[in-house]
């Protein structure tokens, strides 16, 4: 008996299922049954049909109950809840599978977007919805085309493939595949993809990027490109609302106005105030006559619109350049004029020459893109290193003119002293000048050697003979300041990464560093020379006996 109970419980449960998956017609101006369409009931004129909670409305619907199909025609709209809508011309319902096929200006809705195709396919169970030929998405943001696409109802996600495009008022992107989530404007990229604005145009090959924020981080093969610069890196953040990015791992930043390259580890970027600051083995390398100029430091900054542009470096200074190399504490370089000053215990050598003082202005020629003049202001001092010694120029200032990269004079101004080594043509040694002069002191060189000396107004001290120099005190071979600083010299453009001793700044020169590195500075002018009187010939000086 309890057997027989059990059996017509389950069969009462297996008919209540079942009937549960019926399709219900719930209105139909005519319904009839047509001999040339076997197990299809025919419902026409205001169909509307319900099948698990959700509607069909049509102007003739085929339906198929053993089968449990339905094919709906002329204005078909399907309701899903309250919050999706679709239409269409047509439509297949499998009600077994849950699956509908529309076609013919396929349209839906739901709180978040409207989508457009030619053919839609839905999977009830999954919440899915795809097209394979073409289809368009609108939200309160964006308007996205694609030749493939899955929308998915749970999350809101839409995954986008070939030709895909999104547009706003602000930008477009372009990409072959994306997922964009249209709750909240967030779009995930996968492979080349570009995004272009009024502003700039974003290239990468993986990222995140928010239409609603406009806040978008880069990870794979990225760049963003301005009218003047490109910048790249492993890693980029982009906020477009302020116009500021930052970016991480192999960074570089290109100034195609100014043939400038800046490369580091770290840099943000604020297009607003025209200024890059970079970190971590920072180096701007500039192109100059076949020939390229690397200023290293430990903090670089470039500011300044583009035919203003200067670059400024702190910490750990250092330049290279095939034929000039330099180092101090603080450097501001003017890409408009070609001026570059060295501040805070500054040292350069040009060929064979060491020049240092407290602070050292150098100047290109932007047409020949060569040197063209040097000024050391305080305690300036010329050292060469000679084979018996050091030959040396000190004045209060110093000025020097370059030819063809090379240094062609220098002029030694106030309270000037030399001590030069004298060789004949055959480069023996006969002579050592030790001289002092109240005015100036002009020297011309001729393939970086000695060519003549010009003592100016009061002269006092002598030329000494080898064996006569030889005798004088170490301090009396070497002027007040000497320091031969050849160990610090950048023998290559990797040698200064090389990181040397933090140069500690003294207390009097701290805020000369600290302005330089916090004050947005005005464009600079060329450094006026004052003219270089000719040379007169080295005097022919006998040694004493």
């Amino acid at each position: 008996m309890k057997k027989i109970i059990i059996i017509i419980i389950a069969l009462i449960t297996i008919q209540g299922f079942s009937q549960s998956k019926r399709i219900k017609i719930l209105k139909a101006d005519n319904t009839f049954i047509d001999e040339r369409f076997p197990g299809a009931t025919i419902s026409t004129g205001n169909v509307f049909v319900e099948h698990e909670g959700a509607t069909l409305r049509c102007d003739k619907a085929y339906i198929y109950q053993e089968e449990k199909l339905i094919k709906a025609m002329g204005n078909v709209i399907i309701n899903q809840g309250d919050t999706i809508i679709q239409y269409s011309k047509y439509v297949d319902y499998d009600s077994n599978k849950k699956v509908a096929t529309s076609w013919g200006d396929v349209i839906l809705k739901d709180e978040f977007m409207t989508l457009k195709t030619d053919t839609l396919y839905f999977d009830r169970v999954e919440q899915h919805l795809f097209y394979k030929s073409g289809g368009t998405i609108k939200d309160t943001t964006n308007l996205l085309k694609s030749r493939e696409g899955n929308y998915y109802l749970r999350t809101n996600k839409f995954q986008a493939f070939k030709k895909v495009d999104v547009t706003n008022k602000d930008s477009k992107l372009i990409s072959d595949h994306l997922d964009y989530f249209t709750s909240t404007g967030i779009a995930e990229l996968f492979g080349p993809s570009t995004i272009t604005s009024a502003e700039n145009s974003i290239y990468t090959e993986k990222g995140h990027h928010n239409s609603k924020t406009n806040i978008s981080h880069f990870l794979k093969n990225s760049k963003i490109l301005y009218g003047d610069r490109t910048i790249k890196g492993d890693s980029l953040y982009y906020n477009k609302n302020i116009e500021y990015a930052s970016a991480t791992g192999n960074i570089s930043v290109l100034d195609t106005t100014n043939s400038t390259i800046i490369r580091g580890g770290y840099a943000e970027f604020f297009k607003l105030k025209d200024s890059v600051y970079i970190t971590d083995k920072a180096v701007a390398v500039s192109a100059m006559e076949n020939d390229s100029i690397y200023i290293h430091g430990d903090k670089l900054m470039v500011t300044g619109e583009v035919e203003n542009r200067v670059i400024k470096a702190f910490r750990r200074v250092k330049i290279f350049k095939s034929d000039i190399q330099g180092k101090c504490d603080s450097l501001v370089s003017d890409e408009k004029t070609g001026l570059t000053k060295l501040y805070t215990n500054p040292v350069l050598w040009a060929e064979g020459s060491q020049i240092t003082g407290d602070t050292i202005h150098f100047l290109s020629n932007q047409k020949t893109e060569q040197l063209d003049s040097l000024k050391v202001l305080n305690n300036a001092l010329m050292v060469q290193k000679d084979s018996s010694g050091y030959s040396q120029l000190k004045g209060k200032n110093m000025y020097g003119k370059f030819k063809n990269n090379n240094l062609e004079s220098l002029d030694a101004v106030g309270n000037s002293e030399t001590i030069f080594f004298l060789r004949n043509e055959e480069q023996v040694l006969f002579g050592i000048d030790k001289k002092q002069c109240s005015n100036n002191i002009l020297i011309l060189f001729e393939n970086n050697d000695v060519k003549s000396i010009d003592y100016n107004n009061m002269v006092t001290g002598k030329t000494y003979p080898p064996s006569e120099f030889e005798k004088l005190k170490e301090n009396d071979k070497l002027l007040k300041g000497f320091v031969w600083r050849a160990d610090e010299r950048p023998l290559t453009k990797d040698d200064i990464f090389i990181k040397d001793e933090e140069l500690i700044v003294p207390e009097g020169k701290k805020e000369i560093s600290e302005k330089i590195e916090t004050a947005d500075l005005p464009v600079t002018k060329p450094v006026k020379e004052k003219p270089i009187p000719k040379g007169k010939p080295l005097p022919k000086v006998i040694p004493e006996n």
